[in-house]
């Protein structure tokens, strides 16, 4: 579970600071996909950040697992987005010298103890969730040999190789068509569900709102609405 309790943040602009998020309170369930959507500038990836402890806000509090990352030093918040939260960036952002299957392997070496036995795992993790992400048989072919579908079903995996109770989606659609789109959220749906994740999604493409388990809508930094799909 992750939950995010009357959190504020605010940043720098000259002489004043702006509120970026403004008391926003969310929980994701284990199980569920929460949609977040709202206009550019609204405070959604800013929310995001938060929730994947890549920034500290300024007030509130941040629970993920019952740990409260809010009051975690730099390094032992480090330590809990390696193992307990997967991040889905809006590009993929994959290494171009790297297989999909390598792409995957690397995760294993941030922050943890290598082994024979260690990497043997790694290699059958990466494996298995390839092939659930439907890329079984694309596993030594490197990014500019895959679609653009393709490279974020890659992200979307690599994204779940340490086995995340949390999962963090940034605009998952958006340099994707329709159909692909579609597609991808459809797996992050299933993998969210076969994984027992909590889910934080951010979109701006309304037309898969209706698949969520809940959507919430970000105005100026604040949750403006409440839907349940």
């Amino acid at each position: 579970m992750i939950r995010l309790d009357n959190i504020t943040l605010t940043f720098e602009d000259g002489d004043t600071r702006v509120t970026a998020v403004d008391h926003v309170s969310l929980t994701a369930h284990p199980g569920t996909v929460t949609g977040i959507t709202g206009p550019s500038g609204s405070g959604k990836s800013s929310l995001l950040a938060v929730a994947a402890t890549l920034i500290a806000a300024d007030s509130g509090r941040l629970l993920i697992d019952d740990i409260d990352a809010t009051r975690l030093d730099a390094a032992a918040a480090s330590d809990l987005r390696r193992d307990a939260v997967g991040i889905v960036f809006q590009q993929s952002n994959l290494i171009p010298s790297l297989t999909a299957l390598e792409q995957l392997q690397v995760m294993n070496e941030l922050g943890a103890r290598r082994s024979r036995k260690a990497l043997a795992r790694a290699t059958q993790r990466a494996g298995e969730l390839l092939d659930s992400v439907g890329l079984g048989d694309q596993v030594h072919k490197r990014p500019h040999q895959l679609s653009g579908g393709q490279r974020q079903r890659v992200n979307i995996a690599r994204a779940l190789m340490n086995d995340p109770s949390v999962l963090l989606v940034d605009e998952p659609t958006s340099a994707l068509d329709q159909e692909r789109g579609a597609s991808i959220i459809e797996l992050i749906l299933r993998l969210t569900d076969d994984l027992n994740t909590s889910t934080l999604l951010v979109t701006h493409d309304l037309v898969h709102l209706p698949r969520m388990h809940a959507v919430v809508q970000m105005v100026d930094g604040r949750l403006s609405e409440r839907v349940l799909a």
